[in-house]
Parts: structure tokens; sequence; C-alpha cells
């Protein structure tokens, strides 16, 4: 099996159809993450790790682990431009929450349960040393595509849309 057709047989397995305490179930939130990142004109590692965020949910890890656990399965297939900004969209949650006055007001209420479990915003020395990491910026566009993503009257499109992107990413 190649590393797109274990990616997605988890998106459509029966994980994905689990809603996590959000309104859309997360194989959706996903792939809506995915589209609102390509409607940005991100570049394709961007967009897959915008779609690849939750990887780490659907594999069913701890909230506390996924972004670790789903960047290290990925780095199978793909590389840092991909794997760093699905590793930091937890901190990034924590960083723009320490750095941007207007950001907590937007998460959805179980991300501002998450967020406690995930440390709470950061301190000024932690948003210091996150904007010093070379995919911060990105990890950040993911997280707030990842906030945007949970629209119950958005259909993103199929897993199979972003195929061909996926595959292009792969190292050989």
């Amino acid at each position: 099996m190649t590393g797109i057709e274990a990616i997605a047989e988890l998106f459509a397995g029966p994980v994905a159809r689990d809603h996590l305490g959000e309104p859309v179930p997360i194989g959706i939130h996903m792939r809506q993450a995915g589209a609102l990142a390509e409607a940005a004109g991100a570049g394709p590692p961007l967009v897959a790790a915008a779609l690849l965020h939750d990887i780490g949910h659907l594999r069913q890890e701890s909230d506390s682990r996924h972004g670790d656990a789903g960047a290290q399965w990925l780095s199978q297939w793909f590389g840092a431009a991909v794997t760093e900004p699905v590793r930091l969209h937890v901190a990034a949650k924590r960083y723009l929450c320490g750095s941007d006055p207007g950001y907590f007001g937007r998460l959805s209420a179980e991300s501002v349960r998450t967020l406690d479990l995930q440390g709470g915003p950061m301190t000024a020395d932690e948003v210091t040393a996150f904007e010093a990491l070379p995919f911060a910026r990105d990890a950040a566009a993911v997280r707030r595509w990842d906030d945007e993503a949970k629209d119950p009257v958005v259909t993103p499109p199929e897993f199979s849309h972003f195929e061909a992107l996926l595959k292009a990413l792969v190292r050989s």
C-alpha cells in the first residue's frame, strides 16, 4: 500500500466521521482546511499540511499528541514543508492566543477546552521562541484554516481532489 492509499483509507474510515466535539466530522474538517488553503493560494506543501493537520486524530492519537504523532507518521512520505506545520499546529494555537489579542475570541468551545489541556496561551518568551522556528509562519496559517474549517454548511472537495497534489509531494 502506498502512503497516499494509507492516508485515503484513514479519510474513508470510521474515525473520519467522528465530530470530536466540533460541528463537523474530522474528515470533513480536514478537507475544508485543505480547500481553504488552496483558495488562499497557498503552495502545495502548505495545502497538504492544512489537509493533513489532524491525521494524528484519524490515527486515534490523544489530543495532546496528535500533532507530533501525525507529523512523525507522515514523515515516511513527506518532507518538513508538510510535516512541520502539522507538528506545530497545536503550538500555533497557543502562539496565536499569546500573540494576537483577538484570536482567542474566535476559537470554538472545543478549541478553548483543548487549549487548556495543551498548556494555555504562550508566554512572551514562548512566543519569541516559536517565531524563531523555521515553519512557524506556515503553522500559524494552518492553524487559522483549522479554526475556519468547522462550517457545517460547507461541502469541501472529496479526498480524491487532493490526491495528485499529495502524490507530487511524496519523496522518492
